[in-house]
Order: C-alpha cells, then structure tokens, then sequence
C-alpha cells in the first residue's frame, strides 16, 4: 500500500481538530446554559441533570463498541456518518421543545460522539505510521480538547447573551459538515475485516445498567418532580437492583466470550485497575466541582454567563499548564509519586475552594478552583500513559479503550453525582434555615428547583423574610459540600496510587 503523504496528513489533521473542539466546548458551554434553559423549558431538577449528563453516559457506554463498529466497516466512513449525525441532532437539540426532546435529543448526541473519538485516532494511526509525528498529532489532538473547553465557556457565555439557549448547539455544526464536505478527499480509509464481532448484547447489558443504577440511584436522592422530599416510591429502588444484576450480567459474560467487549483480564494487573480508578475518581470529583463552579458564580456570585465563563479560564490555564509541566517532572521524579503529589494537590484546592465559599470571597474561590485544575491536570497527563505502559503488549488497544471509558465515566458520573449532591444539601438547607410562616406553596416553589427558587425569592424580595440570601446560602452549602466530597476522592485516588505504585 502506498505510504500517505506528509502534506496531505497535516492536512487531515487540521481538519479533524474541528470536531474534536467543538466536542470538547459543546460540554463546558452547556453548563452555563442551565440556568437560562431550565428556565425556558420549566424543566424539573431532576430532568435538568439528566439533560447535562445524558451525553456523557451514552458516549462512555458505546465508546468501545464504535470502535469495534470502526475497525470493520472502516475509520473514516463511520467518522463522516457520525459527524453527519452529530450536526443533525446538534440541530434538534437547539430547538428542542420540551425537557424531555431535549434528554433525548443529548442521549443520541452522545451515541453520535462516541463514533468520532475512535475513528479519529485510528485514522491517525493509518496519516502518520512514524512515532514522533504520531505522537506529536496525538498531543495536538488532546490540546485541542483542551482548548475546546477552555473556549466552551467563554463562546457559550457570549452566545446567551446574544441569543437563546439552543445558539450553544448550533455552533456545533458548521465544523461537522466542514469535515463531512472535506473528509472523504482529506483523510484516509482504515478498515480491519478480521477484527471481532461487535456483541450487541454486551452492548445492550452495559449501557442498560449504567443507565438504570444511576438513574434509580437519582430519584432515590433527589426526587422526582422536585416539589416534594425525596421520592418513597419502590420504583428507583427497583431500577438499581436491575442495574446491578445487568451490569453483574455482563461481566458474567465477559469472562465467557472469546472475544470480549472489554478485556477483564487487563484489571488483573493491579496498576493498571489503579490508574483506572483513579481516572474515575477524579472525574467524579474534580468535573462534578467544576459544574458545580460554574452554576455557583451565576446563581451566588450574580455574574452573566459571559463573565461567569472568563472567570472559569484561570482553571483551564492550570489544568493545562499542568499537563505541560508533568513530563518535565518525570525527569527528576518518579511517574507514580508525580501522579500522588498532583491528587494531593487537588484535595487541598477542595478544601480551600469550601473555605472560600464560607468566607464568601469569589477572587479566593477562582484562585482555589485553579489550584485542583494545576494538581489535576498533572495526574490526569500521566495516569494515562500508567495504564498504556502498565498493560501487556497484546492489550494495549484494550487498555487505550479501557482509559478512554474510564475518562468519559468519570465526567457523567461527575456532573450526575455533583448536581445530586447540590441539589441535595440544597433542599436540606432551605428546611433548616427557612423561617417560620412561609406558606406551604412558597415553601414548596422554593424546594422545586433552584431556578424557580431564586425566581420566587427575587419576586418576594420587598417583603419580609430575605428570601434571596436565604437561597443563596442554601446554594453555596452544596457547593461546599461538595468541594470537600472532591478532597475525600483526590485523597482516596492519591493512597489508591500510593498502595499500586509503593513497590517500584
């Protein structure tokens, strides 16, 4: 086969930067859009979590099945179908009508998402067969991602104070039909027919029950309609029980294939199922703090989303400065103990961050979320190459697609987890701290979600009880609830790699 030209790779490689930024800023720009699409659409807090996190669960549950999907129908056909399809649901998702058009609407978004990631760094193996430039489009490609939810923000604030919500989706679509115009002629083809089967009913079991624990497992907490306490319903109890037993199901049936959806044998090797754990660990953490951050300076600090988001870059420039000076500081230190002083680094930002947040002061409260993207950043550049390295020679790909789950897990598992736990100490607060005499249909409003708490404070505000800093209060106690839940992780994460790692 004749060797692809130079040229034409860097070529392809501009081109496929596109949807991986838009990819990365379409999560980060949607957080601040929360508070403005709750609003419009009247969407319940349960149904406003799941409108964020939807996307992540669907990409993290197909992740490895599209790369099955990839090596036997072929890299850039199934890239061009799923950009194809990620413009056209980007588009529904922004005129979606309702909450739950909306859930659906992402739910499919994140099916999409998950055939470009695979297909994307296949194609990259097939543009440069030379290491150093593969390494170095890889690390360009990862940039990328870093810099799309670095803008994410920024763009996002911009557009919702110019346009409505769904403006943050349509800007998904002018680089996705770029790369569909463009990609048959730029890139590649890359197809395996010998690889294996794709199992759809692993598939089917994984996706299931991840989807039914943590759905049952966010009724239980915050109920359903959110006007009352936590739901007594059998019927989320039910949905975790489920999910267990799928998900018990399909690691039954892992072990059986000859041809596994994912290797098991890979968690075998104990640095390996370290490093994994603790990509999940941080994710839950550190992503489920940032989405907390970002609906905190808009809710409590009173900034606009535009402003908001300028206030979120000191964090993104820590995290990236972070994953810059990690292999500087392999040079002089181990990998593992590296990794151990990054996690520690950002258990002290969640402490600080609470601290910030009780003292009620915002220029200590960025500086401290900067602090967790500087120790996270670090972690999070070598804990990937731990799991690579760490695995056997014939599983590497295994180990890659393992990593990749484990990331994306880690962020939905971080946004579901943190808008629970906020939502959560939320309700708790207002019943602790609200006054006597309110009536029973403002105290109800209140406990509906936060958007119509603070809707129903603010048009209460000339009367007496101060309704606003009352939801304010009960606001910022979830965020610092939570910021110290994200120490508690790192922490774990940090004596998870110490235990792994403590022998070389």
């Amino acid at each position: 086969m004749l060797a692809y030209p130079r040229t034409r790779a860097w070529w392809g490689l501009a081109l496929l930067v596109a949807p991986m930024l838009a990819v990365a800023s379409d999560l980060t720009a949607l957080f601040f859009a929360v508070p403005t699409l709750t609003g419009d659409l009247g969407a319940t807090a349960t149904e406003s979590l799941w409108i964020v996190h939807a996307y992540g669960f669907l990409i993290a549950g197909f992740l490895v099945t599209m790369g099955r999907v990839s090596d036997r129908v072929g890299a850039r056909r199934l890239l061009l179908w799923g950009a194809l399809a990620f413009a056209a649901l980007s588009m529904v998702a922004a005129f979606a009508w309702s909450p739950i058009s909306l859930v659906l609407a992402r739910a499919l978004l994140g099916v999409a998402g998950a055939t470009l990631m695979p297909s994307l760094f296949s194609l990259l193996r097939e543009m440069f067969p030379d290491d150093d430039r593969r390494r170095l489009a890889i690390a360009i490609m990862l940039s990328a991602f870093t810099v799309g939810g670095a803008i994410g923000p920024l763009l996002g604030g911009a557009l919702l104070e110019a346009f409505w919500w769904g403006a943050i989706f349509l800007i998904n679509v002018p680089p996705m039909v770029v790369l569909v115009a463009l990609g048959r002629f730029a890139l590649p083809e890359r197809r395996q027919p010998q690889a294996g089967r794709v199992d759809v009913l692993s598939v089917g079991l994984s996706v299931a029950g991840m989807l039914a624990v943590v759905s049952g497992l966010q009724e239980i907490v915050a109920g359903t309609d959110g006007r009352t306490a936590p739901t007594s319903s059998w019927l989320p109890w039910i949905l975790v029980v489920a999910g267990a037993v799928t998900i018990t199901a399909f690691v039954r049936r892992q072990r059986r294939l000859a041809d596994p959806l994912f290797d098991l044998a890979l968690l075998k090797d104990r640095r390996v199922t370290a490093a994994l754990l603790t990509l999940l660990l941080t994710g839950v953490g550190v992503v489920g703090l940032f989405f907390l951050f970002t609906q905190h300076l808009q809710w409590v600090g009173g900034f606009t989303p535009f402003i908001a988001g300028v206030l979120t870059l000191p964090y993104i420039g820590a995290q990236i400065l972070g994953s810059l000076i990690a292999p500087a500081l392999v040079r002089r230190f181990r990998s593992s103990s590296v990794i151990f002083s990054g996690l520690l680094v950002v258990a002290l930002g969640g402490v600080l961050a609470a601290g910030a947040v009780a003292i009620g002061t915002t220029a200590l409260l960025v500086g401290a979320v900067a602090v967790i993207g500087l120790g996270h950043g670090t972690a999070l550049a070598l804990v990937s190459d731990a799991i690579i390295s760490s695995a056997p020679e014939d599983r590497v790909g295994s180990a890659a697609a393992a990593q990749e789950v484990g990331g994306e897990l880690g962020t939905a598992l971080g946004i579901a987890i943190g808008g629970t736990v906020g939502i959560v100490v939320f309700r708790e607060s207002l019943e602790r701290l609200a006054p006597t005499g309110l009536s029973e249909e403002i105290g109800a409003a209140l406990r509906s979600s936060i958007h119509e708490a603070f809707a129903v404070a603010r048009a209460s505000a000339g009367g007496a009880p101060p309704l606003v800093d009352l939801v304010q209060d009960a606001t910022a106690n979830g965020f610092m609830v939570y910021a110290l839940i994200s120490a508690v992780l790192a922490g774990v994460a940090a004596a998870i790699i110490a235990v792994a790692f403590g022998r070389r």
